[in-house]
């Protein structure tokens, strides 16, 4: 896989006939492992809530004895697992609906909830609707810079963007906190556009998930320790969080900011159809490369672009499909945006720090799939 320098939209390379046809192609996939659901994958999503609640507890266990510090850092490193598995690989996944299709009342949208100041209505709202369907669509994904960041050639400089670098690592640190706002969209109610009732309902949610939090990693636990443990396990629960949050927000902004992905204007999407809609998923994420273990870690993903193409297809197929996708983008020479984490998150930080002052040029864009077992150099899109 190469890059090339900034190139034009490749959705403007394909006719209408060709971008129904490869919707087509990827509705193929969709029915075809929806129609090969069963037991052995409601066991994969139960078999990983039951680890994450084993792991909770032993984490909670270990941190019983937090004032001696072998035990802080083991109990705090367990703890830190558990959260990245709720929050990812089940909470995320879950409520997109992933498992609604199991009808178990316990493992479904309409009742799932996680361990993260996000409510679970709002979180829904703004990220499986807005988002989802909106992606990269500048205007309307709200989650392009999450509307305190520029990552984006397109978007007007404003000096506060000067700052950007230093609030880009709170956001990391406090990313379910930064999220949890976001999710209430204060721009709206400036605008009229939500109204203020609603706005108080979703405040009041967060702040009694917020309670929740505070009572259970900073009170209950900590209490639990005894009077010398108290202080460490705070301090190791509240570590175990940030853990759970720099984790989220590194897999997220490297599935949706590094320089490949593409961004659009709504005229481009005006006319849009469901073979648009796919490609649009393809071209505005980025996979991460990593072994099995680093995937379910990730929520699965590390294949976002099996996920926007898919949000609603359970995570643990999205391995099974991703060749699938590379032999569409290999047919259509589309490309397919994929790197290791390291990669990734330096192109990500690099274009946080490029585009917080005035200008910027768009960062390089890779040409079309070629499978490395071919050797074969990928034939450059046309640039501008």
């Amino acid at each position: 896989m190469t890059t090339t320098d900034y190139q034009i939209n490749p959705l403007s390379q394909l006719s209408p006939e060709e971008i129904e046809q490869i919707g087509a192609e990827f509705d193929a996939i969709h029915d075809e492992v929806f129609n090969s659901l069963g037991d052995k994958d409601a066991e994969y999503i139960r078999s990983v809530i039951a680890l994450h609640r084993q792991l909770a507890l032993l984490g909670r266990a270990i941190l019983l004895g937090s004032r001696y510090k072998p035990a802080w850092l083991l109990g705090t490193g367990v703890l830190g697992i558990a959260k990245i598995l709720e929050n990812m690989e089940i909470g995320h996944n879950v409520m997109h609906g992933q498992w609604d299709w199991m009808q178990d009342p316990k493992i479904n949208s309409t009742s799932w909830d996680w361990d993260s100041a996000s409510t679970k209505e709002a979180w829904k709202h703004s990220h499986n609707y807005v988002h989802h369907t909106f992606t990269n669509i500048r205007g309307k994904d709200k989650d392009l810079g999450y509307e305190i960041m520029r990552i984006d050639e397109n978007q007007p400089w404003k000096p506060v963007y000067l700052a950007q670098p230093f609030y880009n690592l709170i956001l990391a640190a406090f990313f379910e906190w930064g999220v949890a706002l976001h999710d209430l969209d204060i721009e709206a109610i400036l605008k009229g556009e939500k109204s203020k009732e609603l706005m108080v309902a979703e405040a009041r949610g967060m702040g009694y998930k917020a309670w929740r939090q505070i009572a259970k990693d900073y009170i209950a636990f900590p209490l639990l320790s005894g009077p010398k443990g108290f202080v460490p396990t705070l301090t190791a629960n509240f570590t175990a969080n940030i853990i759970r949050n720099v984790w989220a927000y590194a897999i997220i902004f490297c599935g949706h900011f590094p320089d490949q992905c593409y961004t659009f204007s709504e005229e481009e999407t005006e006319n849009e159809g469901r073979g648009g809609f796919y490609l649009r998923q393809l071209l505005g994420s980025a996979n991460i490369e990593g072994s099995p273990i680093f995937h379910v870690m990730a929520g699965n993903l590390g294949y976002q672009v099996e996920h926007h193409i898919f949000p609603d297809m359970p995570s643990s197929r999205y391995a099974q499909i991703a060749p699938k996708v590379k032999e569409i983008c290999e047919r259509h020479k589309l490309p397919y945006n994929s790197g290791r984490l390291g990669k990734q998150f330096f192109s990500v930080q690099r274009k946080i720090l490029r585009f917080a002052f005035p200008g910027g040029k768009p960062g390089k864009k890779q040409g079309p799939y070629v499978p490395l077992e071919d050797n074969a150099i990928p034939r450059p899109l046309v640039s501008i």
